[in-house]
């Protein structure tokens, strides 16, 4: 027995791994390279074009809720199939697009399949398969979903080359299809079902109040969705930002090009770590550096220096609080809840996703980089006192249990 869990453990990984790569590939990466490709022939500018993801990640926010009482019924392997199937519905009106009425649907088409296959129901399938013990799972998950844009980019652009856009996202349809759909159906491992694991995963980790978990909630919704705004705004336009606080072109690209491999490292630390990780205390950490990367840079005059120690610390910073974001349900729910839950939380977190390139980019362009890490800095600051409000929650609760505990035993004694 002690060998089957690291077996059933590879094997969720290595599903998952390759179903989330093709989906955030044949996706929300895919217009990397896609988008200046089509627009021409479908004769509208690149900016609408590019507004497809904005779609994207509009319908995906509206559709979690709905998405994580889906998978709290039917369960993750169910809705990760379902979702297959509505990619490649989207991908092949994509592939059929003649102007903008269809594109708009093809991409409110993949938006639902978002909410249903990105992210969220494929932790939920972690979580089914390890209840509380998913938490260093989904950290080496995320080491390769991170991986998406560097597979696929290269492979979109030959294929494109090879046949033409349209057969393209006909290809892309068709691993969802016999990719994707075949994995999910039948590669991943039954959820373990024992009565005692069972009767773990309706646990919660902190024992809150009904008024309590309501707050928890919001503290951490409102932590989480300001700091996917800040990394999500940022990203697209990191390069401006670093050229407009004195870089040279070159070091720009260099400091951006290690922005991702920090991330990686960051989500790696956070796999070592393991189970004696705590998701809240690495939110902590990881939104103290990124808004130390900010002040750094907005207050001290920019030199090369200045400019490397700032990307350390907002890569590492950002790194670290992806991973927390998607660990911090589990966290304070139960592992029956976790789907539910990270859907929930999906809806501001892609609401804020949605918008925050575009205030970056405003920023940028009309006021400078210094009002853009000003921004960049107040918005960490609250995320920070989100997350300290929620930990003074989450100790409180758990100073309470342990006075019961006492007390009942006290009271046995006696």
């Amino acid at each position: 027995m002690p060998q089957t869990l690291p077996l059933r453990s590879a094997r969720t990984i290595a599903v998952l791994a390759v179903t989330q790569i093709i989906s955030w590939g044949t996706s929300f990466d895919m217009l990397g390279i896609m988008g200046r490709v089509i627009a021409p022939d479908l004769g509208l500018p690149n900016e609408v074009i590019f507004f497809g993801l904005t779609i994207m990640m509009l319908v995906s926010a509206f559709a979690g809720p709905s998405a994580g009482r889906l998978l709290k019924r039917y369960g993750a392997a169910s809705v990760l199939a379902c979702a297959s199937l509505i990619f490649a519905a989207g991908l092949l009106l994509l592939a059929a697009a003649g102007g903008i009425a269809t594109y708009a649907l093809a991409w409110v088409v993949i938006g639902i399949g978002g909410a249903l296959g990105l992210s969220a129901p494929a932790y939920t399938a972690v979580v089914e398969r390890e209840g509380m013990n998913g938490k260093r799972v989904i950290a080496i998950l995320m080491l390769f979903t991170g991986l998406s844009a560097t597979v696929f980019w290269p492979a979109l652009a030959a294929l494109d080359h090879l046949f033409g856009w349209r057969m393209t996202f006909v290809i892309c349809a068709a691993l969802q299809v016999f990719v994707c759909l075949p994995l999910y159906l039948f590669g991943l491992p039954k959820p373990v079902e024992s009565r005692e694991q069972a009767q773990a995963a309706a646990l919660d980790p902190v024992d809150l109040t009904p008024a309590e978990r309501s707050r928890a909630f919001l503290y951490m919704a409102a932590a989480t969705s300001i700091s996917s705004f800040v990394s999500f705004g940022l990203a697209p336009s990191l390069l401006a930002l670093l050229r407009q606080s004195g870089a040279s072109p070159a070091l720009a690209l260099q400091l951006g090009s290690a922005r991702g491999a920090l991330g990686v490292t960051a989500r790696f630390v956070d796999t070592v770590l393991g189970r004696r990780g705590n998701a809240i205390l690495t939110s902590v950490i990881g939104t103290v550096l990124t808004l130390a990367s900010f002040l750094l840079a907005a207050l001290v005059p920019s030199t090369p220096t200045v400019l490397i120690v700032f990307m350390i610390l907002y890569g590492f910073g950002t790194g670290v609080l992806a991973v927390a974001r998607a660990l911090l349900p589990l966290s304070l729910f139960s592992a029956r809840d976790y789907g539910l839950q990270a859907a929930r939380l999906s809806l501001p977190q892609n609401l804020a996703n949605g918008v925050a390139p575009v205030v970056f980019t405003a920023l940028l362009d009309r006021v400078g980089a210094t009002a853009a890490l000003c921004v960049g800095a107040v918005l960490s600051a609250i995320s920070l006192a989100c997350i300290l409000m929620l930990l003074r929650l989450v100790r409180r609760a758990d100073h309470r249990t342990t006075y019961s505990v006492t007390a009942r035993n006290l009271t046995s004694a006696r």
